[in-house]
């Protein structure tokens, strides 16, 4: 499995995919949370927060994963090269996970460039470094189990064509019906006897994101970054 880390790791960074996609990540965050006149700025919420940037992250990611995992097995597809992998001394399994684990790692990268807004955000307080420290690790953490599941849904999603377009559309489509549609779902019905929007990943990523770790939402994240990489282990069996 490390092979296929060091592989995706290099090949990422030996082109311009791993630059491009934390830029991208970057220049987006940076022009909505303290550039743009909107809800999202920073510097005119009149508190020192981060709320807005974990609220904005989640729908970023919708994007970005997909756009980093559709070609890391539609390529081997139309290169012909997945044949030649399973002849290599590897399961299926390290080369799926060794595949997930690259992108999620990239994901990670992106993310930690950003904790330069907690000191922001410390400097602004008034007093200063009066910010709820327990509030911002709950919600990183949360985010990057949000990273996981969508990078195993990406993984997916690469693994059901050799366009790399459709994996894209297909891993921004589930990623977001899964983050948000059961939420539009529960609109429908009494929310006191369905709970709907617990099936859904927004539900779990607000509920840890308020610092509190609670195993449901730990579990609820792990079991669909499972399925999906299951999922892509079936696909791949087939192939």
């Amino acid at each position: 499995m490390k092979v296929i880390i060091k592989k995706e790791l290099f090949s990422f960074f030996a082109s311009s995919i791993a630059y491009m996609a934390i830029a991208v990540f970057l220049v987006i965050n940076g022009i909505f949370l303290w550039i743009l006149q909107n809800d999202f700025n920073i510097l005119q919420a009149g508190f020192a927060d981060l709320n807005s940037f974990f609220y904005l992250i989640p729908w970023v990611f919708i994007f970005l994963i997909p756009a980093i995992t559709m070609k890391m097995i539609a390529d081997e597809y139309r290169l012909g090269t997945i044949e030649i992998l399973k002849t290599k001394p590897l399961s299926i399994w390290n080369i799926i996970l060794g595949k997930y684990a690259a992108a999620l790692i990239l994901a990670v990268i992106s993310l930690l460039l950003t904790t330069v807004y907690i000191y922001t955000i410390y400097v602004l307080a008034n007093p200063v470094g009066n910010i709820d420290f327990g509030l911002i690790i709950g919600s990183y953490l949360g985010l990057i189990l949000l990273a996981s599941a969508y990078t195993s849904i990406g993984i997916f999603t690469s693994s059901l064509s050799q366009n790399q377009m459709i994996a894209f559309i297909f891993g921004v489509v589930i990623s977001y019906f899964l983050f948000f549609g059961f939420e539009h779902f529960n609109q429908f019905f009494d929310t006191e006897t369905f709970y709907i929007q617990q099936l859904g990943l927004y539900h779990h990523y607000k509920s840890i994101s308020k610092g509190v770790i609670d195993t449901r939402d730990l579990i609820y994240f792990l079991s669909i970054t499972f399925f999906f990489l299951y999922l892509t282990k079936m696909q791949l069996s087939r192939e």
